[in-house]
């Protein structure tokens, strides 16, 4: 985190092709159980759109109950909720479990979000597994962000295949993944950053391996939150001269500056991509970060538009991510992390007025409408020392009076995860 399905064009004949797959795999698996709940499986299967239709819009709130479970892998396209939005969460694996998140929040997550490095070590893999392990006993979906640290050279033929072999093992357990490969590859603080060349090219790699051996793996196309582009002063910033700097001089000018679109060099091409995604924060109102500050009127859905304005008056002219690439590409938007900045000890406003203020904007009630394309929203669940802040950032809502207040002012159009211990 910084500051700040690819919906292929078939005939009729391909979804029903894929139904009557699926109740033959859905039968076979549950030889023992009765024909009709394979019947509704298979049927559950194809009505897997990701285009928001008027019969797919959410449920109107009237109190009831609604959850809707993630379904067995099959396709990245049918990991789209029919209606509403995904829930997920970004727990602290080091101190905390999805049965334990799912415990507090009252719901079990239907995505967890999880970090390791590209190539894989025999410790992250065995991480990996655990999170598995942890994602099948409570239906949820994990989203891996993988981070090639090693530069984008190191993410070779060979590591894409094993890597997808890999996540085939887990689609065909019953875990789907939504993969994103090299987040905020626009930032200039990782190691991967403005390298739109030999991104594009490893992201593609790594795309049609899992393509081709794990259909059940939904690969998520993430760049930074464009305003402060080119986030200049990072270790990995491009340097003037460059054939890198060359592409991201999208206004001709020589220059590599706010003026130049800070997505569309790094964009794989839609056949490569199944979700598109980026992490929506309120960090604050005027840098540098860590006042305690209610979040402006508008905020969330202004910065996945490009028309957010801070009290600096100095973010203009970002492109609208939602409409370009959510819209435009009609591919489902991934809200990958979210969360509101408070500081414990640091004066200003309380912790309940600040959170509170922005999940009524990230959960309004019109975003289901107005957003439609909006299929995912993972809440970033830390404690966690922020360089940009200097000190300790409390992310969290599902502790405490925060918690409680959480836990009721949920929408009835988010989908969670199933718990299959429920009776």
């Amino acid at each position: 985190m910084r500051g700040h399905r690819r919906v292929v064009a078939r005939s009729w004949v391909g979804p029903w092709l894929e139904c009557l797959f699926a109740l033959a795999v859905v039968s076979a698996r549950r030889l023992f159980a009765p024909w009709v709940l394979a019947v509704a499986v298979a049927v559950a299967a194809c009505g897997g759109h990701s285009t928001p239709k008027d019969s797919e819009r959410p449920l109107s709130d009237d109190g009831d109950e609604v959850t809707e479970r993630a379904p067995v892998a099959r396709t990245a396209e049918q990991l789209v909720p029919r209606a509403g939005a995904w829930f997920g969460a970004s727990i602290d694996w080091s101190r905390d479990t999805i049965a334990g998140y799912a415990s507090r929040l009252g719901h079990p997550p239907a995505v967890a979000v999880t970090f390791y490095e590209l190539p894989m070590s025999a410790q992250e893999r065995r991480w990996l597994d655990e999170a598995v392990a942890q994602a099948r006993e409570t239906g949820t979906m994990l989203l891996a962000t993988l981070e090639p640290r090693s530069g984008l050279d190191s993410v070779t033929p060979s590591v894409a295949e094993d890597l997808a072999a890999l996540l085939r093992s887990y689609n065909e357990g019953g875990t789907p993944i939504f993969l994103r490969f090299a987040h905020e590859m626009n930032g200039s603080w990782y190691p991967w950053g403005q390298q739109p060349r030999s991104y594009v090219a490893a992201f593609r790699r790594v795309a049609e391996a899992v393509h081709r051996a794990a259909p059940g793996t939904a690969m998520v196309w993430a760049p930074n939150y464009g305003g402060g582009y080119p986030f200049s002063g990072g270790e990995f910033e491009v340097r003037p001269g460059t054939a890198d700097a060359e592409v991201l001089d999208t206004d001709g000018d020589g220059r590599v500056t706010q003026a130049d679109d800070p997505y569309a060099p790094y964009w794989p091409g839609r056949r490569h991509v199944d979700w598109v995604g980026m992490s929506v924060y309120h960090w604050g109102a005027v840098y540098p970060w860590g006042e305690n500050e209610v979040p402006e009127a508008g905020k969330f859905s202004d910065l996945l538009r490009g028309t957010y304005v801070g009290a600096a008056g100095d973010e203009r002219d970002v492109p609208d991510f939602y409409a370009v690439y959510g819209e435009g590409q009609r591919l489902p938007v991934a809200v990958t992390e979210t969360g509101a900045l408070f500081a414990p000890g640091r004066g200003g406003a309380n912790e309940l007025a600040i959170k509170q203020a922005w999940w009524r904007q990230v959960f309004a009630a019109g975003h289901d409408e107005d957003l439609p394309w909006v299929k995912m929203i993972n809440w970033f669940e830390w404690r966690k020392d922020e360089p940009e802040v200097g000190g300790v950032v409390d992310w969290t809502v599902t502790r405490g009076a925060v918690g409680e207040r959480f836990r009721t002012e949920l929408p009835a159009w988010l989908r969670f995860a199933e718990d299959p211990s429920a009776p």
